[in-house]
């Protein structure tokens, strides 16, 4: 939280890397260690639930052609609107991002475990990072990438690369994170080296708020 750290604050642990990378794995690695998550892609899904003011908001901007029939938002209709409009990605973004930000903080904030940890894939590009004493990037070799997303997805090796294209390069992830932990290897050794990070920022978190 860099220029808002006090005592009373949250010790924060940013997690991010790139898809398929193994967030969601090392997150509930650590949310079964007792460590509260956050994470920006649910947050971004809960302001625009039916009801929202997020939503309410899209709605009359766009007309209500842009909920499916239980209400919901149609994501897909969304995008393809925005793909084809900067202007409008330009409002969507203005009206989303400060209420997902507002969230998250008021997420860390609430939290009661040792030290809480912000789930974000684009934590640097969107600096989300700023809110963060510490950062840890989950890591894996393009290639494996690209393998493990398009069979969990069932999706092309092009349409992979495409979003790894969009998104911050490996190397510039790698420069900007504090602490990096390798997933291509056996889970094992993952959970060795990951339960070796956990105690470092209990020791941490321990250290602020003393």
């Amino acid at each position: 939280m860099s220029d808002t750290i006090n005592k009373t604050s949250p010790w924060v642990l940013g997690l991010t890397g790139g898809i398929g990378c193994g967030k969601t794995a090392v997150s509930n690695m650590l949310e079964q260690l007792g460590i509260t998550i956050v994470d920006a892609d649910i947050i971004a899904r809960q302001v625009v639930k039916p009801k929202s003011d997020g939503l309410n908001a899209i709605a009359s901007k766009f007309g209500q052609s842009i909920l499916l029939s239980d209400g919901t938002l149609n994501r897909s209709a969304l995008r393809e609107r925005i793909f084809t409009n900067s202007a409008d990605k330009e409002w969507l973004n203005n009206l989303l991002h400060p209420l997902i930000r507002n969230k998250i903080h008021n997420d860390l904030t609430a939290a009661k475990s040792p030290y809480v940890v912000l789930v974000a894939p684009l934590l640097f590009e969107n600096g989300l990072d700023k809110l963060c004493n510490r950062t840890l990037l989950i890591d894996i070799p393009q290639s494996v990438q690209i393998e493990r997303t398009a069979s969990r997805d069932n999706v092309s090796v092009e349409q992979v690369k495409a979003i790894i294209a969009a998104q911050m390069s490996r190397e510039d992830k790698q420069k900007k994170a504090d602490d990096i932990l390798n997933n291509d290897r056996a889970l094992n050794d993952v959970n060795h080296d990951l339960l070796t990070l956990h105690k470092r920022y209990l020791h941490k978190a321990q250290m602020q708020a003393t």
